[in-house]
């Protein structure tokens, strides 16, 4: 098993932590992982992605022009990125950020309402837990419980209080995706 995923955004979403938190995942699970982040002034609201490639064997290279699973939170990461899903790929948005949706027909596409649900939630820091949880119910490229102890190794202590929290949200991301 081999994944290439694209994850891309505004930054400030939880992009590239939603992307080291699935590397971590990877390396839980004793799987090959690359993780490369591509910002600059994104970081201040501008789009921010990251390439994360988990697989069972050796990576060759982490430089990416295809990708298996592309997750886009709003319109540019949309425009950019649906082209290079590869045919039989998956494509996830957020409805919340989408104006213009997917329209290719050679790939599976879900939306997930992941800031309505942060919301719901009471919490916008979660929305990104809520995507990371839609991934691995329809990708499940690794386990809830690898997901569980990369956010005790990627966090910061003081954070660890929330990670039952983080946890409930990925399980509300496997709830609410819908295929399109």
């Amino acid at each position: 098993m081999k994944k290439e995923i694209i994850i891309s955004g505004f930054g400030g979403q939880g992009v590239l932590s939603m992307g080291k938190i699935l590397a971590y995942s990877g390396l839980m699970e004793d799987k090959e992982v690359t993780w490369m982040p591509a910002y600059g002034p994104e970081q201040r609201g501008g789009t921010a992605n990251v390439t994360v490639i988990v697989s069972d064997d050796r990576i060759s290279s982490p430089i990416l022009s295809k990708y298996d699973v592309a997750i886009v939170l709003n319109q540019p990461s949309l425009d950019k990125f649906e082209s290079k899903v590869k045919p039989g790929g998956i494509l996830i948005y957020d409805g919340y950020g989408i104006i213009n949706p997917p329209t290719r027909q050679d790939i599976t596409v879900y939306r997930i309402d992941a800031m309505d649900k942060a919301a719901e939630m009471k919490n916008a820091k979660v929305f990104n837990m809520i995507v990371l949880g839609g991934l691995l119910k329809v990708c499940p490229v690794v386990s809830t419980d690898g997901l569980n102890k990369a956010l005790f190794k990627s966090l910061p202590e003081r954070h660890h209080s929330m990670i039952p929290l983080n946890m409930q949200a990925v399980e509300e991301g496997m709830e609410i995706i819908q295929k399109q």
